[in-house]
């Protein structure tokens, strides 16, 4: 049986990298500047690298963790609000229901979600705090 070192620095810094790409995971037409959803992921990946950033400074405050752990969880949250009426599409002959949007979004949810797992576990937030 293979055990994963989950608080190896290197593993760490790949996932604190990693995380923005459930933040930005969207179809391309959520970046248009007539869309009313591109700022939404923008204020999270602007939260998300404050903490970072501060992570690698070697902070010991709690608080960058804080901030990756709330973006990562205000993520889950504004997916799974904007999941019913963005995965249908109104039309004249009714609603077509919008696969990639419901598939993008369900992807970053679990992403999202095992981000928080893993930043949260003891060990891990033992070597960030150091």
């Amino acid at each position: 049986m293979i055990r994963i070192d989950f608080a190896n620095p290197r593993l760490i810094k790949t996932i604190l990298f990693l995380q923005f790409l459930p933040l930005l995971l969207f179809p391309p037409s959520t970046f248009k500047l007539t869309s009313q959803a591109w700022w939404l992921p923008a204020i999270l990946v602007i939260l998300a690298i404050v903490g970072v950033i501060q992570v690698f400074r070697k902070s010991a405050a709690a608080w960058p963790l804080m901030l990756t752990s709330f973006a990562q969880g205000f993520n889950i949250i504004s997916r799974l609000l904007m999941l019913m009426p963005q995965s249908t599409q109104g039309t004249t002959d009714g609603s077509l229901f919008n696969g990639q949007y419901f598939v993008f979004t369900v992807i970053a949810m679990a992403a999202s979600a095992f981000i928080l797992w893993y930043v949260e576990k003891p060990e891990v937030k033992q070597q960030l705090m150091r």
